[in-house]
């Protein structure tokens, strides 16, 4: 495994780092005032700010880097890991800049892997273009959507239509009014085998029967920088039989295919939410001076900033072999790194976040700081694909299933 960055990807990193410091950190406060004095406060793509951020993406090159292949910029899971960290200094405006924020970037990876040509003209090229948002309708508040073989949602086949009847939450990106299509999953055969039951079907915002019934925080922050976390109801929904998504069936297994990346690029983007709050927590520490002597001076002050410097230096390598190993074995035969990664980084980080919290003192927990709003967004990346406790039982399970087929061998 080599983790040098070649000649190409040292390039956007230069570019990437520059459109940072020179223009995504001085809109930070500007996108919040704006935002403030918006009609629609979940409407990002209508503010000046994030129109000016868009254009400068696009200008520099830095626009859909997310995608490999002809449809983005062409770049593997391991030259794309060094730039979303880079964006996760800045999760709140970076990605969404660039066209490479979820739930929009997964939703372009299924229709770019699943959808019809039709489907794609449809809504992947539009979604390519930054012209429209997205959301993927998948949890549901009645059932424990962590088994998502329990989604009750029906979709029913009726003549040349599918007739939606359910509810859905935690929905991101729904508040946004530019999310002009829903991908939602649901049953189309509840006597089918449990992992045939499910299937995705393609719902237009404007379709009657879709009603975005509310905003739901997560410790109060309403992430109205990507569209918000809705209830979203479908009460006798019809859409065109053509807007299934692959066959009857496949819904789960388009579902595991779609999440695979995502989970990566959500860990991508948290070791830079954890190298910027350990930037802030070094910085913070020396400037500050406590019974007689900088925090910085502070042994238990130390031992924290010594901690999160070797746990952000744990996360960033396991990322990168799993970035490798989805690059060369796919996505399946990485399963076991990916649950790894996703079982490590949101814990690691949230307790480096916590640490800089505690060093900014009472400030850590207000709007002043980076850090209260990246400690509720980290804490959410604990059960966004997938829970903890569903990736730990399923990695348990392979590794007693390795050691067993070890001591077979060994016999």
């Amino acid at each position: 495994m080599n983790f040098e960055t070649d000649p190409q990807v040292e390039s956007l990193r230069k570019n990437l780092l520059d459109f940072m410091e020179s223009h995504v950190y001085p809109a930070e406060s500007v996108f919040e005032h704006e935002s403030a004095d918006a009609a629609d406060r979940f409407a990002s793509s209508d503010l000046p700010v994030m129109r000016g951020l868009k254009d400068e993406a696009r200008r520099r090159g830095l626009w859909n880097l997310f995608l490999p292949g002809s449809e983005g910029a062409g770049l593997t899971n391991l030259q794309y890991a060094p730039l979303a960290e880079i964006t996760g200094r800045s999760s709140t405006l970076a990605p969404q800049a660039m066209n490479c924020s979820a739930p929009d970037t997964g939703n372009m990876e299924l229709l770019s892997m699943f959808g019809t040509e039709q489907q794609k003209l449809d809504w992947l090229e539009p979604l390519l273009d930054g012209r429209i948002r997205s959301s993927f309708a998948m949890t549901e508040p009645a059932v424990a959507s962590s088994d998502a073989t329990n989604i009750a949602t029906s979709i029913v086949r009726d003549g040349d239509d599918y007739v939606i009847n359910g509810r859905k939450w935690f929905i991101t990106g729904a508040m946004n009014p530019h999310a002009k299509i829903f991908i939602v999953m649901g049953k189309t055969d509840p006597t089918a085998p449990r992992h045939r039951q499910q299937s995705m079907v393609l719902v237009p915002r404007d379709t009657p029967g879709l009603t975005v019934e509310r905003d739901l925080t997560v410790f109060g922050y309403d992430d109205h920088h990507n569209g918000g976390h809705a209830e979203v109801s479908f009460t006798d929904v019809r859409v065109p039989a053509s807007n299934l998504i692959g066959n009857e069936g496949d819904g789960f297994a388009i579902a595991q295919a779609r999440l695979g990346p995502g989970r990566i690029h959500h860990c991508m983007r948290a070791i830079g939410t954890a190298e910027r709050a350990i930037s802030m927590m070094c910085a913070r520490a020396e400037e500050r001076v406590a019974f007689g002597r900088p925090l910085s001076e502070q042994g238990v002050i130390r031992d924290w900033i010594a901690e999160s410097r070797v746990r952000v230096e744990q996360l960033r390598l396991l990322v990168l072999k799993t970035a490798w190993l989805m690059d060369t074995v796919g996505n399946k035969g990485a399963h076991t790194e990916i649950q790894a990664i996703k079982i490590a980084t949101p814990a690691a980080v949230e307790w480096i976040l916590d640490k800089a919290i505690q060093v900014h003192g009472a400030g850590g927990l207000s709007q002043d700081f980076f850090l209260a709003s990246a400690y509720a967004h980290t804490r959410t990346l604990r059960f966004a694909d997938g829970p903890d406790e569903v990736h730990k039982n399923s990695l348990a399970r392979r590794e007693l299933q390795r050691q067993a087929a070890e001591r077979a061998n060994e016999s």
